[in-house]
């Protein structure tokens, strides 16, 4: 064989990784990327997630939707779900032909507020937490943390709190053993040498009282009163979380990738969204879905496991004399997602032939699960080849993988979910270096090639 001809084979033949690393960042990619950070700046909650997208949304003429409302083809509606998850959806000229979804989750791991959680002690005052999701505990302390969420009163008020993101703020924190002090604490492993109970917001040291024990959570309590009209009880009716404060920001010299918190899933809802707006010329029916609780099993009135979804599809399905199981059957579902990307600095725990890398492009995800592959859909082979035929024929770059070794890694997504409704679906999202972290980091290329693979599917025949 000719030096030509083994050139020629083995490109027919070889698989060759495609990267986005040599590619220019041009304006669009700059300004896309942009427009994220705002939204993710805004977005460091579920409700804060859903009142953006509606706001969007409404801006787009889509009109708020309840069970029971007329229905239109062509018509462009949302559904808010309890402002903690929404469905978008555009009604096609053949539903037949079944849906066309993505869906994307809003939440993100963060240290939720007990419904009891003020209390002083010698002379501090602190909030009890109950970690929500998978978090490494030792990397939520000795950061700047603010306080977000809301508060339903006793007469049903609601009070909207916001603390620790304007700069004039202040913010909270959980304190750290000094090394000097730390010989004991050393000798333990991450996994014990924090624990759940110990993840305490300080929240003040002033008191208003010579009272040792009463006056500085006192204290605390009048700030509270004074600002947004709550009182100690109000708390047990409160929905509030520690998350970190600060803005989003451009990471690298070079400005390619961005460094914030909530990436996990918010990087794949924002294409979702976008790509589903930009994609009105479809004539299929489409659905963007923004769910809550996915990262503590997607239980709930207002996490994917919640029938809300499959009710809205069953709406339609009748409202238009529609088959709804032969809707489902030929519908696809993209289930929205991040993916681990490779980490040269921890690659023991890869394995790299099946890793997704930054800069390489949308990653698909044929499986998820763990130990066996347990608690995954294991999208099918035909589902992969024609989400790759269509990525490949509008030129996207995409990749394969799976998050870690056997037996080393695993998650999972809401793929499953939407798969047991008899739902074609497959894990398509953004590769993420410092997953679940306070400070997580993705590619700027990737995000906006994340979008584009979303709006091709929309737009797909």
């Amino acid at each position: 064989m000719t030096k030509k001809e083994l050139e020629k084979t083995t490109k027919d033949l070889s698989f060759k990784r495609e990267s986005l690393a040599s590619k220019p960042m041009d304006e669009v990619i700059f300004n896309y990327a942009e427009d994220y950070k705002n939204f993710i700046d805004q977005s460091k909650t579920e409700r804060e997630a859903v009142i953006y997208a509606c706001e969007v949304l409404k801006d787009k003429g889509y009109k708020a939707f309840n069970f029971g409302d007329k229905l239109e083809k062509g018509g462009k509606y949302y559904f808010n779900n309890r402002f903690k998850s929404l469905c978008a959806f555009r009604i096609g000229n053949d539903l037949s032909n079944g849906v066309k979804l993505v869906g994307a989750h809003i939440d993100s791991p963060r240290l939720d507020i007990k419904q009891n959680p003020l209390y002083e002690k010698e002379n501090f005052a602190y909030l009890k937490t109950h970690y929500y999701g998978g978090i490494r505990k030792y990397q939520w302390t000795t950061i700047p943390l603010a306080l977000h969420g809301v508060v339903v009163k006793k007469d049903g008020a609601k009070a909207e709190v916001k603390i620790g993101e304007d700069l004039s703020d202040p913010v909270l924190c959980i304190t750290d053993l000094l090394p000097h002090l730390a010989q004991d604490q050393s000798q333990k492993t991450l996994a014990t040498a924090f624990t759940g109970e110990g993840l305490n917001l300080l929240l003040g040291s002033d008191s208003i009282s010579e009272d040792a024990d009463k006056g500085v959570k006192l204290n605390v309590l009048k700030l509270l009163n004074q600002k947004y009209g709550i009182t100690e009880t109000d708390f047990l009716s409160a929905e509030l979380c520690a998350v970190p404060a600060g803005k989003s920001r451009d990471l690298g010299l070079d400005r390619s990738m961005i460094s914030g918190y909530g990436h996990d899933d918010r990087v794949c809802a924002y294409p979702a969204l976008t790509a589903f707006l930009d994609s009105e010329k479809s004539t299929d029916t489409c659905i963007c879905l923004l769910a809550d609780k996915e990262e503590t099993g997607s239980d709930g009135v207002t996490g994917s496991q919640c029938s809300i979804l499959y009710d809205l599809i069953d709406e339609i399905c009748e409202y238009f004399g529609v088959n709804k199981n032969k809707v489902k059957m030929n519908s696809t579902c993209l289930s929205a997602d991040v993916t681990a990307a490779y980490d040269p600095l921890y690659s023991e725990v890869y394995e790299k032939n099946n890793a997704t890398y930054l800069n390489g492009g949308v990653a698909l995800c044929k499986y998820t699960g763990s130990r066996g592959k347990g608690g995954t859909s294991d999208a099918s082979c035909e589902l992969v080849g024609k989400v790759r035929s269509l990525f490949e024929s509008n030129g996207i770059v995409w990749q394969m993988g799976e998050l870690g070794k056997v037996d080393q890694g695993g998650g999972g997504t809401i793929a499953k979910y939407v798969a047991n409704h008899n739902i074609d679906t497959i894990d398509v999202g953004v590769p993420v270096l410092s997953m679940h972290s306070p400070l997580e980091v993705i590619s700027k290329k990737d995000l906006y090639e994340t979008y584009k693979a979303f709006k091709c599917f929309y737009l797909s025949k």
